[in-house]
């Protein structure tokens, strides 16, 4: 019996060890100072903030709300986090404080464990290394905590409090909060999205490093892409031949839902129904990537189906590279912005390139075919939380992907590359290694 009970604990162990392994992390003093940097721009106020629950019918998996796992780290649901600033007494009538980070972790539950999988617990120390706090305790504790926080002083709450009538992984939570009173020194409730937003505007090397995996194994599908399309080929076939390619490299999962579309599908900007089989003399829209370990990638490239671009595929196509390389030169560390408009968007500059190249078949200019915006940040999301009004500088990974798009010729183009600024502010293209030019394009179709 007692052998049996060891080799269970043994199993339980390098399950846990398994999924613990799973991500690759960045060190726990990462996220320790992010929580000190959120504590001391939130004005005083406390950080209260809860990740998702885990339902027993997850169909696609849990997956951590992307704030709770820059705070912390920690990839299991329902847990919780505390970040109070340090308060000076002041007499006998404010005690003081000192500056306080508590993750809350709910009970295991073993029998929910055979469903989802062993969890950590508050008792366990690998918690500590993972997410840096010093303290953890059980999710029953946070109602006592909170108590004592606010017994030093009035202050603020700030967390997650949804956004566009949506509810948060935090609105449940806060309603119990607010129905029970559980302390009487909270100052009202404000969002703190906007503050994690900007820390998470510009990205330390590690995920940096993070993103840049993610986008190696992501060009790997596409490579495998280019050489096996044809006429006759499904989107759906490419589209799983992509991510196939780059979750066997290390991703969890795909960064956003995969995007294969040809003939007419490759005008529409998120198709995402990938069900059409490729016709010759089409081109089709691939706008596919992976996650690894939490960060996102992001990729477009274009391709003719037959192998073979028509004339007006060209022309189309190098008018879009052209607006890109355009942005890339007009680049200026601490000066560009990537969604603004003025002399300093990168944006505005693709936009007058496609403006002054080319013309529809009426003889009309084609900026009105350029429909979306130039660029985005990436890390945790595919289209990252950040601050857009300031200029892009170092630190920061974001998109530049021009795209003319014209349903009435059935033919839209789209070509989107990763960048970062390093340290010196130089322009980075982490996608650099991939087809760029149509003629690149062509020969990697025929397997050069």
């Amino acid at each position: 019996m007692r052998l049996k009970t060891l080799v269970l604990f043994l199993v339980f162990v390098c399950l846990s060890s398994f999924s613990l392994a799973a991500l690759e992390r960045q060190d726990g003093g990462i996220y320790h100072s992010r929580r000190v940097a959120l504590s001391k721009n939130a004005n005083g106020g406390v950080i209260v903030l809860f990740a998702p629950v885990e339902r027993s019918d997850e169909i696609f998996g849990f997956h951590q709300e992307s704030d709770f796992f820059y705070l912390t780290g920690w990839t299991e649901p329902g847990a919780a986090l505390l970040v109070a600033p340090a308060v000076e007494a002041k007499g006998e009538a404010t005690s003081g404080r000192p500056y306080t980070e508590i993750l809350f972790l709910p009970s295991r539950n073993l029998i929910e464990e055979k469903w989802l999988g062993p969890k950590l617990g508050p008792g366990d120390q690998e918690v500590t290394k993972i997410t840096g706090f010093d303290r953890v305790e059980s999710l029953d504790k946070m109602h006592d905590e909170l108590t004592s926080i606010f017994s030093s002083g009035r202050a603020p709450i700030y967390s997650d409090l949804g956004s566009y009538n949506q509810e948060s992984a935090s609105s449940e939570a806060l309603a119990w909060l607010r129905r029970g009173q559980a302390f009487g020194g909270a100052g009202g409730f404000q969002d703190v999205k906007k503050l994690v937003a900007q820390l998470r505007t510009v990205k330390d090397q590690g995920e940096i490093d993070l993103v840049v995996k993610a986008t190696r194994a992501s060009m790997a599908g596409h490579v495998a892409a280019l050489k096996a399309i044809h006429p006759g080929v499904g989107e759906r076939e490419i589209q799983a031949l992509m991510q196939y390619e780059y979750q066997r490299r290390g991703c969890e999962r795909s960064a956003y839902a995969p995007i294969v579309g040809s003939g007419f599908n490759s005008t529409v900007l998120h198709y995402s129904a990938d069900s059409g089989t490729m016709q010759s003399g089409d081109v089709v829209v691939m706008d596919v990537a992976g996650e690894y370990s939490m960060y996102a990638s992001d990729i477009t490239r274009t391709a003719p189906v037959n192998g073979h671009f028509t004339a007006r595929q060209r022309e189309i196509y190098n008018i879009v590279l052209g607006a890109q390389q355009a942005a890339m030169q007009a680049f200026k560390a601490g000066t560009s912005h990537i969604a603004r408009a003025g002399s300093d968007s990168l944006d505005k500059v693709a936009r007058d390139y496609i403006d002054s190249h080319g013309k529809d078949l009426h003889g009309g200019s084609l900026g009105k075919y350029f429909i979306h915006g130039l660029g985005h940040y990436v890390g945790l999301d595919v289209h990252d939380a950040g601050d857009y009004s300031i200029p892009l500088d170092k630190g920061m990974v974001f998109t530049i992907e021009p795209g003319i798009y014209i349903p009435e010729e059935k033919l839209g183009v789209r070509i989107e590359d990763i960048y970062y600024v390093d340290q010196q502010g130089n322009l980075v293209q982490i996608t650099k290694d991939l087809p760029h030019t149509a003629e690149e394009v062509e020969a990697t179709m025929r397997g050069k």
